[in-house]
């Protein structure tokens, strides 16, 4: 079991942070260092420090040509994208635990207490909002209606204008789950969330109600720890299918209108995936990155041999996939065969949420508080 996806695992509602699992030893290939070693370097455009985030995971997130980034000692930065200049620095007195979201002229916090602050671009607080529970993921924005999951299992639609609370779901929560950063994705009018014990819902972003549940994955084994399998990643959308995976369990697409099944594949991940208009690609366990078809589920290709077994959840840039890691590399990989292009260095710690995109580029924000924006033009 991976360590840093089970790192902290909730029991009962009570959080069990001292309880890990043993790492596995892995040993690399000579010849696949030494390739890693020769692969080419990602331009590096810029790089600036934020404080180090030791609980939490956040996102860097670009908006109207500006890079936003946030950290538990509760800043919030605006940058220019293109130079690195910093443009403005919040500095506040909350505990920052999730960020950044961003979308409809609002950037958007989640605190440690359970709170959503909600600020324009040039930094002044339009409102703040309390619900049940710590966030983990950033808020999202959507037809005047920002949305916000909770660690407990619930998902909050407010008023974009306000704050003010319009509908509430309620998950259920098995006794054993991974704590996550598990998101909510907005589209078409709808909010598709993955629940612990492999469940995946749509339900409407005006009032909450429910359309569709469907499985994912089913638990499987004996103990609670072998029939875990939490949905801990955002689903990925287009016009015709919705797609999630499941740790310890499986991958699998179904239709967006009403949640029939298209197909579904062995497959564990607690990091995520995305998709283009021809394969879903998946940061599977063990650092493996496989793409999949889109229609069929049929297997195209993958990729092991990135020299660590903890990648992030992979991100789509032109012909390019982008995948980060545990000792702080970013890696592009060719879309249609995995092959590595080139990869490089930023801090040496680790790379814990999916690479942001850039108009040429894009960046990432390591464990350390480091923010690097690198360009694919090369």
């Amino acid at each position: 079991m991976n360590p840093f996806d089970m790192r902290i695992i909730e029991s009962m509602g009570a959080q069990l942070s001292d309880l890990f699992v043993k790492e596995e030893v892995i040993v690399f290939e000579k010849e696949e260092l030494d390739a890693l070693k020769a692969a080419d370097r990602i331009p590096l455009k810029w790089k600036d420090k934020v404080s180090e985030n030791k609980i939490a995971s956040f996102y860097v997130v670009y908006d109207q040509g500006a890079l936003y980034a946030a950290d538990e000692d509760g800043k919030l930065t605006k940058y220019d994208a293109a130079t690195g200049k910093q443009l403005w620095q919040i500095k506040t007195k909350n505990k920052f635990s999730a960020g950044v979201g961003i979308g409809e002229g609002l950037i958007l916090i989640g605190t440690f207490k359970g709170e959503i602050l909600a600020y324009n671009e040039s930094g002044h607080m339009l409102w703040q909002s309390p619900v049940t529970s710590e966030i983990l993921s950033p808020p999202q924005v959507q037809n005047d209606i920002v949305v916000v999951r909770t660690v407990d299992g619930r998902i909050f639609g407010l008023d974009a204008i306000d704050g003010k609370r319009k509908w509430i779901y309620q998950g259920a929560t098995p006794s054993l789950t991974v704590r996550s950063t598990a998101g909510i994705t907005l589209a078409h009018g709808a909010v598709f969330a993955g629940f612990p014990g492999g469940k995946l819902i749509a339900m409407s972003q005006f009032n909450g109600n429910v359309g569709w549940e469907v499985a994912v994955s089913q638990p499987r084994g004996v103990t609670e720890l072998e029939r875990m399998t939490d949905i801990t990643s955002s689903p990925v959308i287009n016009n015709q299918f919705v797609c999630a995976v499941a740790y310890q369990g499986r991958v699998a697409c179904f239709a967006i209108n009403d949640g029939a099944s298209i197909w579904a594949r062995e497959s564990s991940s607690s990091a995520g995936l995305a998709m283009d208009n021809d394969y879903v690609y998946v940061t599977e366990d063990k650092g493996i990155v496989a793409a999949y078809d889109m229609r069929s589920g049929a297997s195209m290709w993958k990729q092991s041999r990135l020299g660590s077994k903890k990648l992030t959840q992979p991100v789509l840039k032109g012909q390019y996939i982008v995948v980060g890691d545990d000792q702080g590399y970013v890696n592009l990989l060719r879309n249609y065969d995995g092959a590595l292009v080139a990869r490089s260095a930023t801090d040496g710690s680790s790379i814990q949420t999916v690479p942001s995109l850039l108009p040429d580029g894009f960046a990432v924000q390591t464990s350390k508080g480091g923010i690097y924006a690198f360009s694919t033009q090369f």
